[in-house]
């Protein structure tokens, strides 16, 4: 019998019957609580490394021209910092997640193989069912939130044990992706790491290609293979999100926040957000 219902009571309590919307913050066990009680529109948002149980209700996530759904009973792992379009499906909507370490799982690599092996770049999400010991290991892993004192040293060992579970599962490809730091993967999250930290620059493909040690081709084929777009693609997503950000929260003028995250006409810039996000930047800006 699935131990799921259970690892439901786990975390409904730790909520204590308030479901908040969205992320919560990250907890002393390690790990996040995310709840909806109703169907939500459509969100852009960037997804991180991480691994995330679906415990109530279901989720639709877009990723470039793919739809991944999910629901209870399932999983989504994310290997790489992905800009994605999601949106609750079906409510209440409960899950757990857990942020991957890439340090942890090279180290877990080493010690069982004796070196982090070079691996093709495969996509960066992936939706896979719960097996029980996810399941198990996961519980552990909520209990310790009621006791605080033993956190700091069972959390670790706990998450490592996640790690392992997912090293030798259905998505361990993923893993390795994430961990590498040589080859193809490894070059393609230099190429990711950079269009993240300078988002606002001009995009050279030459130059992004030079970052990342690969070709041109190389780059756009296997770039494509970990994100389901082009790094053009990818930017543009990045400065649409942050432009977004950045309107929400320090409430700047629409062309002075366009011309801070790359664009030199405020004009694309508008066509560009209302594309994105169904409006024009100034409707968001003034709430």
């Amino acid at each position: 019998m699935s131990r799921l219902p259970e690892l439901v009571t786990l975390v409904r309590n730790q909520l204590g019957g308030v479901s908040p919307e969205g992320v919560g913050p990250l907890t002393g066990a390690g790990l996040h609580m995310i709840a909806s009680t109703r169907v939500t529109e459509t969100q852009k948002v960037l997804y991180e490394p991480m691994v995330c149980l679906i415990l109530e209700g279901a989720k639709s996530t877009t990723l470039g021209p793919e739809t991944y759904p999910y629901r209870a009973g399932q999983y989504l792992v994310i290997s790489e910092e992905l800009p994605v379009s999601a949106r609750v499906i079906q409510a209440p909507y409960l899950a757990v997640g857990v942020p991957l370490d890439p340090v942890m799982i090279a180290e877990l690599l080493m010690e069982t193989e004796g070196a982090v092996p070079e691996t093709a770049p495969v996509r960066g999400l992936a939706v896979s069912e719960m097996d029980e010991d996810l399941i198990d290991t996961v519980i552990r892993l909520v209990r310790l939130m009621e006791r605080p004192e033993q956190a700091a040293v069972l959390g670790p060992m706990i998450r490592r044990e996640l790690a392992w579970r997912l090293l030798v599962g259905e998505r361990a490809g993923m893993m390795r992706q994430l961990a590498a730091s040589d080859g193809r993967s490894a070059q393609v999250k230099r190429a990711i790491r950079w269009l993240r930290q300078n988002y606002a620059e001009p995009m050279r493909i030459e130059r992004l290609a030079e970052v990342a040690g690969m070709s041109e081709t190389s780059l756009h084929r296997h770039f494509k293979a970990v994100t389901a777009m082009s790094p053009l693609q990818y930017q543009k997503q990045i400065r649409l999100q942050e432009a977004r950000h950045r309107l929400l929260s320090q409430g700047r003028d629409v062309a002075g926040v366009g011309f801070a995250v790359g664009y030199d006409s405020p004009s694309q810039f508008s066509r560009e957000y209302a594309r994105m996000f169904g409006r024009p930047p100034g409707v968001t800006w003034s709430g």
